[in-house]
């Protein structure tokens, strides 16, 4: 009974709330995602930069009470962060909580620019380096799936590229635990243009989901555009997606060799079952192209 006593009475150990205008000097905003802002700060102790990114505490209350209405507890994106250490991957220093109740990361500050401006632009470093960049991003896709974890938003809006050109993988709003109760039909989540096809008829998902958008995001690199046509009209881009093959890359891009782009439309496949099983399969092929076609590997 004692015992009991002591363990129904026992504080629970105080959260110390940081706030971040006393301990950081933020120099402006960098970035601001669907639930969060991204500041550029300097650690005047050390005179080091980093990007601090707060979580809107309402929009990540929405999302975290669809996974309870289902009895689900999805780790929060400072938990995932946190077990990340991979060098094509942002890395998170530390998380806490603001005065405001907000959740902050501390993270490593990448000076360069967003794979989608190297999309746009398809400038020398996109048209030199772009099989590097499908080898480096699935390589922080092979790590990811390493720590049984499905991504659920890879995108070029999700991609950095450091001032050496390196890829960096950024965010980890919507990533779920590869483990059958987060695997089931229901949670339409993610950039639409990069949906997997199981995704949008709400059936059951694995890994193979981040496959698909890993696959359009190398087909983007290349092309420049999608393998459908209805961009940003959902409906439409559903019945797509659902109803009509993609477009084959040679289409766009007729001096594609051939293992890089078969390896891209494999991914693209809309049973999931057809697909590469894993982003190492993926960038064994690539690897391959790359000692091939440049000589490194």
């Amino acid at each position: 009974m004692l015992e009991f006593l002591k363990n129904l009475f026992k504080k629970t150990p105080k959260v110390e709330k940081v706030d971040l205008a006393s301990r950081f000097e933020l120099i402006g905003r960098v970035g601001q995602g669907s639930m969060s802002k991204v500041w550029r700060a300097r650690d005047p102790s050390t005179d080091r930069m980093y990007a601090i990114k707060v979580l809107d505490r309402e929009k990540t209350r929405k999302l975290e009470e669809r996974f309870l209405s289902k009895g689900l507890e999805r780790p929060s994106e400072a938990e995932v962060a946190l077990q990340l250490d991979h060098p094509r991957i942002v890395k998170t220093l530390e998380t806490g909580t603001t005065v405001d109740d907000e959740t902050f990361l501390v993270m490593e500050f990448v000076e360069g620019v967003s794979l989608s401006f190297l999309i746009d632009t398809q400038n020398e470093h996109m048209q030199q380096g772009r099989l590097r960049f499908l080898i480096e991003l699935g390589e922080a896709l092979e790590h990811f799936h390493s720590k049984h974890l499905i991504h659920r938003d890879i995108c070029p809006r999700n991609i950095m590229l450091d001032e050496n050109y390196q890829i960096k993988l950024i965010d980890f709003g919507l990533v779920v635990p590869n483990t059958p109760p987060f695997q089931q039909p229901g949670n339409r989540t993610g950039t639409a243009n990069y949906m997997a096809p199981e995704l949008m008829k709400r059936k059951k998902t694995d890994q193979r989901l981040d496959i698909f958008s890993y696959a359009m995001t190398c087909y983007e690199m290349y092309a420049n555009r999608l393998p459908w046509d209805s961009v940003g009209q959902t409906i439409e881009l559903m019945q797509q997606r659902i109803n009509t093959p993609p477009a084959d890359i040679r289409e766009y891009v007729s001096d594609i060799d051939e293992d890089v782009a078969e390896t891209i439309m494999r991914g693209l496949e809309s049973e999931p079952s057809s697909r590469w099983s894993s982003a190492s399969q993926m960038v064994a092929r690539f690897r391959d192209a790359r000692e091939r076609l440049e000589g490194v590997r």
